[in-house]
């Protein structure tokens, strides 16, 4: 049996199973004509269209990249009454096409303990990744990644592409242009696809609309599963200044208020910058010493990626999902060194979890042992953060070999 449980069939069954488990859930919601979570935004995004100034009182859609609007509108093939249903399929089909690429060919071996990996992660995120937009991108991520030591302008399209549907991938993009020989070739492939959907916003007439989901950010104060919010969620369990955790309904969030909870929401973005700009110094670095390149390239994708979430004011559940592309493609490369952040994502998407769905309401009513297992999540996140940094270091400080000799295998 546990041979079995070895081979790229048995993965298989256990994608069906999972899948089928979720696809059964959301049954008690589409056969009624009903939608779970985010999915009934983007419904009425698919049925009133895109304009913002149709829209009335509706959240704006272009709080997401322009490409976002592909699955959007797909997922209503069926209609609105089964909306739910084609997203779900989408959701299933490209996470099918990830699990090829995870178990087939010389991936056929090393592939398959990971694709377990991603599937007990499913049955925590899963609530999470079939209702948010984050749960089409995460295949995307992960077939760049597998393929990057290989064919690095692929990667780069599928990165690319699916930035412009949901941003988090740009944290992959740039260790992939620190990381690979072929860095120029990589940001033309990027500019182009960022062309390309210009071009196409332009010609529609959405051209004013196509930064908004970077601008629009700016006056959100800081969310309450943010890292940066943990000392005013317990400041508002003990009620302690007059602070409170209270619904933005301009923007469909839960935010914390408090004495300083402005400021730091205003110093959020800039302090973002500032760890992604260090990340990348720490990654240039790496390679000037000789850092093995695709062991550069996924690990500081992981401290790119946790670096996005720690130092985040939104901070959403969904976000946890952006790290698990990059720790399956690290599992794949070298099981024993990533089992660390494997431990440690497990533990986040399990808190995660208990967090949403199961206990999000009492969590928004400061109840303290929900306020100890957001804070036990968050200090996770962290720690994850520490251990990226610290083998990023690794890599440098141990490099035996100038960085013109790759490593093999290296991204090209």
């Amino acid at each position: 049996m546990i041979a079995w449980f070895r081979t790229p069939a048995s993965v298989w069954w256990g994608f069906a199973a999972v899948h089928a488990f979720f696809l059964a859930w959301m049954f008690s919601f589409f056969v009624h004509g009903d939608t779970f979570s985010d999915t009934e935004q983007y419904r009425q995004w698919a049925l009133l269209g895109y304009n913002p100034s149709s829209l009335g009182d509706t959240i704006s859609p272009w709080v997401y990249p322009l490409l976002a609007q592909l699955p959007i509108f797909a997922a209503n093939v069926f209609g609105p009454t089964l909306y739910l249903l084609g997203w779900t399929l989408i959701i299933i089909a490209l996470n099918a096409l990830g699990l090829v690429f995870l178990t087939r060919g010389k991936r056929s071996v090393s592939g398959i303990a990971p694709a377990w990996f991603w599937l007990f992660f499913t049955m925590f995120m899963g609530f999470l990744s079939f209702a948010r937009v984050e749960g089409i991108t995460t295949s995307l991520v992960l077939i760049a990644l597998l393929y990057a030591a290989e064919r690095p302008l692929v990667a780069a399209l599928l990165l690319s592409v699916a930035t412009w549907i949901k941003v988090w991938p740009a944290a992959v993009i740039a260790p992939l242009l620190i990381a690979s020989a072929k860095r120029v070739q990589i940001f033309l492939t990027g500019v182009a696809v960022s062309a390309v959907v210009a071009a196409f916003a332009v010609l529609t007439g959405a051209g004013s609309h196509l930064l908004d989901f970077a601008i629009n950010q700016g006056d959100r104060g800081m969310q309450l599963e943010a890292t940066f919010s943990t000392p005013w969620v317990w400041l508002s369990v003990f009620n302690i200044g007059g602070s409170k955790i209270a619904d933005n309904v301009a923007i469909n969030s839960t935010e914390v208020y408090g004495p300083g909870a402005e400021v730091a929401a205003f110093l959020m973005q800039p302090l973002l910058i500032v760890a992604a700009l260090a990340g990348a110094l720490l990654m240039v670095w790496a390679l000037r010493r000789g850092a093995e390149r695709q062991e550069l390239l996924l690990e500081g994708s992981l401290l790119m990626v946790t670096a996005f979430i720690v130092f985040n004011k939104v901070g959403s559940p969904q976000f946890i999902i952006w790290l698990l592309p990059v720790v399956v493609a690290g599992l794949v490369h070298h099981w024993d060194r990533w089992k660390i952040p494997a431990t440690l994502l497990m533990g986040i998407a399990f808190t995660t979890f208990i967090i949403y769905p199961l206990f999000y309401t009492p969590l928004i009513h400061a109840n303290p042992i929900m306020a100890a297992v957001l804070t036990s999540r968050n200090v996770l996140l962290v720690t994850l953060l520490v251990w990226a940094v610290r083998r990023t270091v690794e890599l440098g400080r141990t490099a035996t070999r100038p960085a013109a000799v790759p490593a093999k295998p290296a991204v090209n």
